[in-house]
């Protein structure tokens, strides 16, 4: 439950099977500045209009609705969030309502809000890095900010923050790296979180590309022996693991052959304000247009949340792509 104002507030987001939901994921924006092809569509894109996009007031009036309802940890996404103007003013606001503030970025302008994190208390921090080679960087981005992401990335552990490394491993591209990423935890305190490659609209996934979770803790048990099972923090996405006397730990988010819905607490705001259930759902709730009209949307967000399903939107069986290429590409619907 949730201290506010010296009165508890009980999770009241709960879906037909009885999972209240108290993580949200706010996307700022769906620009970029990177151009990576696993999230980025390679073709044209289709950018929402800057008039359709939440504005700051409106995110912070959404956010403030969700935080009534029992959500105590909002995570800040994009595109890319600190492309966004005028993001200090809504991070302070955002941490005033007393709850648990995160960020996902890829990074390249972390340096500039390294010390309002701290002013606020955001301490937890996820970067994307899907390759400690600089020419393999190039290739997957599309854009040269290799050196400037692995300084911030230790400008980030210097000053405190509890980062994560998003390590999306697609075959043929990064899977020769994954040694290498764990290398990095001996002397580091950090977590590599290693990603299954997901379908999403204009990505052209097939499985064939993808890296199970028993496929990298043979890769890793190949080099580095007394991998050591870790407890997984209650509703986390990922299976947690430690190399035996590495300082920082590894994770491994199974979304393909291992899916972790059982627990889910999560849902999604778009930049466009749009109510996702789920990172796969093709179904979304308009919360931004009703809000403009001053309408009340906590029974929107309420009535939304029944209509989730079990797993992956379904997609039990099979990750076809008549279903997932109906959904959004990744940088709409928000990292």
């Amino acid at each position: 439950m949730i201290q506010r104002n010296n009165t508890l507030i009980k999770p009241q987001i709960k879906d037909r099977f009885g999972r209240p939901h108290t993580y949200l994921r706010i996307s700022l924006t769906d620009r970029c500045n990177l151009r990576c092809f696993y999230c980025m569509p390679e073709d044209r894109i289709q950018l929402t209009e800057k008039a359709n996009i939440m504005t700051l007031e409106e995110i912070i009036m959404i956010a403030k609705v969700y935080h009534t309802l029992g959500v105590n940890t909002f995570r800040l996404t994009g595109g890319e969030p600190l492309v966004r103007k005028n993001l200090d003013y809504l991070i302070r606001e955002l941490a005033s309502l007393g709850v648990t503030l995160k960020l996902t970025t890829n990074g390249i302008l972390l340096d500039k809000y390294l010390e309002l994190f701290k002013e606020v208390g955001l301490k937890h921090i996820n970067i994307s890095l899907d390759t400690l080679d600089q020419a393999k960087a190039l290739f997957i981005t599309k854009r040269d900010y290799y050196h400037r992401i692995m300084s911030n990335i230790q400008s980030a552990v210097d000053h405190g923050l509890r980062v994560k490394l998003n390590v999306v491993l697609i075959k043929g591209v990064n899977d020769q790296e994954i040694n290498d990423f764990i290398e990095l935890t001996k002397s580091n305190p950090i977590t590599v979180k290693f990603i299954e490659f997901m379908p999403f609209k204009g990505n052209k996934w097939d499985w064939s590309k993808g890296i199970g979770q028993q496929e990298i803790l043979e890769t890793i048990n190949q080099k580095f022996k007394g991998i050591e099972a870790i407890d997984n923090p209650k509703h986390s996405t990922s299976v947690n693991f430690r190399i035996k006397d590495h300082l920082g730990t590894f994770g491994i988010v199974s979304t393909i052959t291992n899916p972790f819905c059982s627990e889910c607490n999560r849902i999604r705001l778009t930049a466009d304000g749009k109510m996702k259930n789920c990172l796969f759902a093709n179904s979304e709730t308009d919360l931004l247009g009703p809000l403009r009209e001053n309408k009340n949307i906590r029974d929107l967000i309420l009535e939304s949340i029944k209509t989730k399903k079990f797993s992956r939107d379904g997609m039990d069986e099979e990750m076809e792509s008549a279903i997932y290429e109906n959904n959004r590409s990744m940088i709409s619907i928000g990292g």
